[in-house]
């Protein structure tokens, strides 16, 4: 059993920093110690005065508790895009020995550490020694969560990243999909993919808007028990 694990996903944009906050908050609910972690951030936004990163500050908006910055994160780069791409333009290297100290510093802190992932599994982190997200998740010996769409191509993308990670013998404890919006095919999407990797899921609705996600209730207990049991 682990209180701690990692958000990963099918694709970049499936929604894993709205799920991440969404777990967040579901545990503060419950009265324990949680933090996200986002090892790696690229993107900076700068709006007027203020400059920050979208995901940190997403989990910032939404917390019910304070959230010390210095443990939401490691490495952050301005440009958005590929880790790799985005240390290589400021001259930096990732060193993931850096993330795996921080993050059992973190698991000596808090009940629960929810590590987000950057895309998907194969995103490199040094593309020079061949080294990936799928890598450094299965250097930390933590289940992932897997976030998928619900639309088209979602079984394959799906499939694909349950089947690496069980090749690399890394533990799935469940998928969340996101961005449901009731159709039929969503629904057999949902399905076919529950039937072939019996895993537990949990299903979020398309949010309006993400101010929802502060009053959005789900059937989640079921889920959280099985997933804090893989």
């Amino acid at each position: 059993m682990s209180n701690h694990f990692w958000i990963t996903g099918t694709d970049t944009d499936v929604g894993k920093t709205l799920v991440t906050t969404y777990f967040m908050r579901y545990f503060q609910s419950k009265g324990e110690k949680v933090i996200p972690y986002k090892p790696i951030q690229t993107g900076l936004i700068v709006e007027d005065s203020k400059q920050y990163y979208g995901d940190t500050e997403f989990y910032q908006k939404f917390t019910e508790t304070p959230l010390a910055a210095e443990d939401l994160n490691s490495y952050s780069f301005v440009e958005p895009a590929s880790p790799h791409y985005s240390a290589r333009l400021e001259g930096a290297q990732i060193n993931e020995e850096v993330i795996l100290d921080h993050l059992e510093e973190l698991k000596s802190k808090y009940n629960r550490v929810i590590c987000e992932g950057a895309g998907g599994l194969y995103v490199p982190i040094d593309e020079r020694r061949n080294y990936h997200f799928l890598d450094l998740i299965k250097e930390s010996r933590l289940p992932a969560v897997v976030v998928a769409r619900t639309t088209l191509g979602t079984i394959n993308h799906t499939l694909l990243t349950f089947k690496v990670l069980k090749m690399n013998d890394i533990p799935v404890a469940g998928i969340v999909f996101n961005g449901f919006e009731g159709t039929e095919l969503e629904q057999d999407n949902i399905q076919t993919i529950k039937q072939i990797t019996q895993l537990p899921t949990l299903v979020i609705p398309k949010l309006k808007s993400l101010a929802e996600l502060k009053t959005l209730e789900l059937e989640d207990d079921l889920f959280f028990e099985r997933v804090m049991h893989v």
